[in-house]
């Protein structure tokens, strides 16, 4: 052998092995994991839920708007949820000084209001000439 090729075969090779991950780390980045995917469906029930629960409420209001624009009125506010369970939501609006109580449409395919007057009759639309003699 020559000397060259003697110096060749005793020199060392120095390999650098890449840390290898320890169960902790793999067990760590499964909890995170979890914990990502966990609040998000937590996330996801929560929002569900408030769409559910506002639901009539929201459709409501967008009916007692849509009333109290057509008739120069002021919308106040409605109830939560259609407490009786007749597909309608209690609203109340202000025209010209007298509140107005209205029900309003708790489904996207009845959106509107009507005036509710309750067991009362309901006021003369139009001055009767004379008081009706």
């Amino acid at each position: 052998m020559t000397s060259s090729q003697e110096n060749n075969t005793n020199e060392t090779i120095t390999v650098q092995t890449v840390p290898t991950a320890t169960s902790s780390g793999i067990q760590l980045d499964g909890r995170i994991k979890l914990g990502i995917l966990g609040t998000a469906v937590a996330a996801i029930a929560v929002g569900m839920f408030v769409v559910f629960f506002f639901w009539h409420h929201w459709i409501a209001t967008f009916g007692m708007k849509s009333w109290a624009n057509h008739a120069g009125a002021t919308p106040i506010e409605c109830m939560i949820k259609d407490t009786n369970s007749d597909g309608y939501v209690s609203c109340s609006a202000m025209l010209r000084g007298e509140v107005v109580p209205l029900e309003c449409g708790a489904s996207v395919f009845n959106i509107g209001c009507r005036v509710n007057y309750g067991s009362a009759a309901a006021p003369p639309v139009r001055p009767v000439p004379n008081g009706g003699r």
